[in-house]
């Protein structure tokens, strides 16, 4: 994967639903299937080192909550 495809990628996954939000209330029947997404684009982004708790504050690190540690 090239650089500017995993740039797009953390992009994309900043728009992504938090798979807690992901109910059957929401989605209906196709819930199980967003969810499975979900896991394989934060398994691609672990692949790549990247950590996927910390992709929206690298996009956007201006609506990013500030860290303590």
């Amino acid at each position: 994967m090239t650089d500017d495809e995993l740039e797009a990628l953390k992009i994309a996954f900043t728009y992504m639903p938090q798979a807690i939000e992901v109910t059957q209330y929401e989605y209906g029947e196709r819930y199980e299937k967003v969810l499975e997404q979900i896991e394989t684009v934060r398994a691609t982004l672990l692949d790549h080192g990247i950590d996927p708790d910390e992709v929206a504050g690298e996009i956007n690190p201006e609506s990013a909550p500030n860290s303590y540690y």
